[in-house]
């Protein structure tokens, strides 16, 4: 600030330097992201309108695509293999409630994990909590979360299936999915920045965890064949414990959830969140150089 300033510059040139110094402790940045919080909702509102502009059914996409998809899977591994439902539940039901969580990860990956790269010229330019970015475009996928629950009241309607009181505690679970995604999210953006490739990591991962994950069929199928300790370490895959969360949320009656292994996915679903935010803000200083 010039000699003789007013209070009015100060409080201008303070205000300026802490744009510029912001983010190089912990307690700044994330009093920051609350201070953009602006930002962040313009960012998701931007997402979701590009997501569905110029499109001939829009928003119906969220529709087809899940829909489509539990049909395949519910005559494969439900009618061709003959594998069992959970409980009394129809085999369609508890494909669907497995594909909720499933394709809000999917979709929560692929949106963040090219969010970076998709805003280049944003980080380049100005400074503000980079995590903003890749948060900001889960949103679209939690706009497809709620268009596709449409279907499961449908499937229930249809099969005249009513859940149980646990189905209040699917906001718990859901937010337990945000976090399975936000953390694997955070670690692909940043590695994204500087590895371009990465960006045909993503389609594997999703393709190969779809098929790894019980959606298609019943996590207690794999228990009964291969035993406690066998599906302990499938459950190193959190979204394991994520989908039956779900499963048990919304089948109720007969499905369980096999707490060790539900302990063990929640164990690593927190260590994936921790080392995503912690491997962020180490490479975040070098975005705009190398975006």
């Amino acid at each position: 600030m010039r000699e003789g300033g007013s209070a009015t510059d100060l409080a201008f040139s303070e205000d300026f330097d802490r744009l510029l110094e912001a983010g190089q402790s912990n307690r700044a940045y994330w009093s920051d992201l609350w201070r953009y919080r602006e930002l962040f909702i313009i960012l998701a509102w931007r997402d979701v309108v590009v997501r569905y502009k110029q499109t001939v059914v829009g928003a119906t996409w969220a529709l087809i695509q899940p829909f489509l998809t539990m049909i395949v899977m519910t005559l494969v591994f439900g009618k061709v293999a003959g594998l069992p439902s959970e409980g009394n539940a129809p085999y369609a039901i508890m494909v669907f409630a497995a594909l909720l969580p499933w394709q809000f990860f999917a979709n929560s990956l692929s949106s963040s994990s090219q969010s970076l790269v998709g805003n280049a010229n944003l980080v380049s330019k100005v400074y503000f909590p980079r995590l903003i970015i890749p948060a900001s475009a889960v949103v679209v996928a939690c706009v497809d979360f709620f268009i596709s629950f449409l279907i499961l009241i449908g499937l229930m309607i249809w099969f005249q299936y009513a859940p149980s009181l646990r189905i209040l505690t699917l906001p718990i679970f859901a937010l337990i999915a945000f976090f399975a995604a936000l953390g694997p999210g955070l670690i692909l953006t940043a590695l994204n920045v500087r590895f371009r490739d990465f960006r045909y990591v993503v389609p594997f991962i999703v393709q190969f965890g779809l098929y790894l994950s019980p959606v298609g069929y019943s996590s207690q199928v794999v228990q009964e064949r291969f035993g406690d300790v066998a599906f302990i370490i499938y459950s190193l895959n959190p979204m394991v414990g994520v989908i039956d969360g779900f499963r048990w949320a919304i089948i109720g009656g007969e499905s369980q959830i096999y707490m060790p292994g539900f302990i063990t996915s929640l164990v690593l679903l927190a260590l994936s969140v921790v080392i995503g935010i912690l491997y962020f803000r180490k490479t975040e200083k070098t975005f705009a150089d190398v975006i």
